[in-house]
C-alpha cells in the first residue's frame, strides 16, 4: 500500500464501454448482437496510489485494464491519462505515450518471449522508446533492473525457461520498469504463483513503488490479495463498478450485495467468529455479457431484490447515508439493507440463454510487442 498518494488523478476513466461484436454466417459476417465487457465504468486513480480492481471471473475487469492501455479500443467514454485522452490517441502518438504506462501479465511464461535472454527482453523496450544511452550505460541500466527486482546480474544471459514462476514474473515487472513508467496495471500479477512466492511478489511491487513513485491499478479475484496492496477497491460486477471504498472501509462495512457476498466466502482463521459470522450464498450462474438483466445488473441473484427498481432501473455509484468518505455504492436500497429494513429472501436459480453458444467471438489483442509501442 503506497505512503505518497497526492489527491491529483493520474488516471481518469469516465463512462468507459467495450462491447464486442457477434458475428454469424458463413459467407458474410453479420453483426447478431454485442459482448458487453465493459458497460459504463468511472473510476479515477491519484498519482502514486494503488486502486485494486476486484470481481469474479468475467465481470469484465481484465478487459477494462486492457483498454486503459488501449489494448483493445473502447466502444465509448475517455480515458484520460495526465490530461491526456488516451482513448483519442492513433499511430506514433499512441506508441510514445505507452512508454508510460505499462502492464504485468498474469501468465509470465507466456508473456515472455521464449527465443530472446532477459538482457535481449530488457533491452528491445529501452531501444524501442528512445532510452538506450550505449553499450556501457545500458548495460549499468540492466544490471540495475534485475537487481531492483531481486535477480542476480547473472539471470541476463538466461532464457525465461530457466526461471522458476516467482522468478519470471520479477523478469516480467523488470521489463515494465525499463521503460521508466508512471503507471503499471498489473492483471493477476500473482494468481499463478506458490503462496510463499506471492507474498515476496507483493512486496517487491510495494517497494519498488516506493522508491520510483509508481502507480499501480491491480487486477485481482483473490480478496485478501486486494486487501494487503491497494489504497482503494472498486468491486466489478458483469461490465460495472457496484461499490469502490478505501480498502479498510470497505472490508469493514460492505455496502453492496454483492460485495456482502463476496466478503462472506472468505474464510477466517477464528472458528467461534467463522461459526457466527454471516454468509451469503449466492444462487445461479453469472449471467451472460451477451444478454445482461435490465436494471440492476446483480438483480437475479441478489437476496434483497425489490419488484420495484430493482428489474428496470439501473443504479448508479452513489454515497450512501452514514458511510465512510469516498464510500460509493450502486444500489437502491443499499441504507435499507444497512440498517436491516431490508431482510434476505431465498433466490430461485434462473436458467440463462447462452448467447455465444453459437457465436464466434473476436480474440482480445494483448501481444508484449503492442504493449512494448512496436
Amino acid at each position: 500500500m503506497s505512503d505518497v498518494t497526492t489527491t491529483e488523478p493520474l488516471l481518469d476513466v469516465r463512462d468507459v464501454a467495450v462491447h464486442f461484436p457477434i458475428k454469424r454466417g458463413l459467407v458474410l459476417d453479420r453483426t447478431v448482437g454485442h459482448v458487453y465487457a465493459v458497460d459504463g465504468v468511472t473510476l479515477t486513480v491519484a498519482r502514486g496510489e494503488t486502486y485494486g480492481l476486484v470481481g469474479e471471473s468475467g465481470c469484465g475487469k481484465s478487459t477494462l485494464g486492457r483498454a486503459i492501455l488501449r489494448l483493445v479500443d473502447p466502444t465509448a467514454g475517455s480515458i484520460l491519462f495526465d490530461g491526456t485522452d488516451v482513448a483519442t490517441l492513433r499511430g506514433e502518438e499512441l506508441r510514445r505515450m505507452r512508454r508510460r504506462f505499462q502492464m504485468v501479465f498474469q501468465d509470465p511464461l507466456s508473456s515472455l518471449d521464449p527465443r530472446q535472454s532477459v538482457e535481449s527482453l530488457l533491452l528491445e523496450g529501452m531501444k524501442a522508446h528512445g532510452l538506450s544511452k550505449g553499450p556501457e550505460a545500458d548495460d549499468a541500466r540492466l544490471r540495475e533492473l534485475v537487481q531492483q527486482v531481486g535477480l542476480p546480474v547473472s539471470a541476463l544471459r538466461r532464457y525465461p525457461h530457466e526461471f522458476s514462476g516467482g522468478q519470471r514474473q520479477r523478469i516480467g515487472i523488470a521489463r515494465a520498469l525499463c521503460v521508466e513508467p508512471d503507471l503499471i496495471v498489473a492483471d493477476e500479477p500473482v494468481s499463478a504463483l506458490d503462496v510463499s512466492v506471492q507474498a515476496q511478489v507483493l512486496n517487491l511491487l510495494g517497494r519498488l513503488q516506493r522508491e520510483l513513485g509508481l502507480t499501480y491499478l491491480v487486477i485481482a479475484h483473490d480478496l485478501a490479495v486486494v486487501r494487503h496492496v491497494s489504497d482503494r477497491i472498486g468491486v466489478m460486477y458483469l461490465g460495472g463498478i457496484v461499490e469502490e471504498a478505501p480498502s479498510q472501509a470497505l472490508y469493514d462495512d460492505p455496502q453492496h450485495p454483492y460485495t456482502r457476498a463476496l466478503l462472506s466466502a472468505v474464510p477466517v482463521p477464528d472458528p467461534e467468529l467463522e461459526d457466527r459470522r454471516e454468509r451469503i450464498l449466492l444462487t445461479g450462474d453469472l449471467p451472460s455479457p451477451a444478454a445482461p438483466p435490465a436494471g440492476c445488473r446483480f438483480h437475479t441473484r441478489c437476496p434483497w431484490r425489490q419488484p420495484t427498481r430493482c428489474d428496470d432501473e439501473r443504479p448508479q455509484l452513489r454515497v450512501v447515508d452514514g458511510a465512510a468518505e469516498g464510500h460509493r455504492v450502486a444500489c437502491h436500497f443499499a441504507e435499507d439493507i444497512r440498517s436491516g429494513v431490508l431482510q434476505p429472501h431465498r433466490v430461485e436459480a434462473v436458467a440463462t440463454d447462452d448467447v455465444l453458444a453459437a457465436a464466434s467471438v473476436p480474440e482480445l489483442p494483448g501481444s508484449v510487442n503492442e504493449i512494448l509501442g512496436r
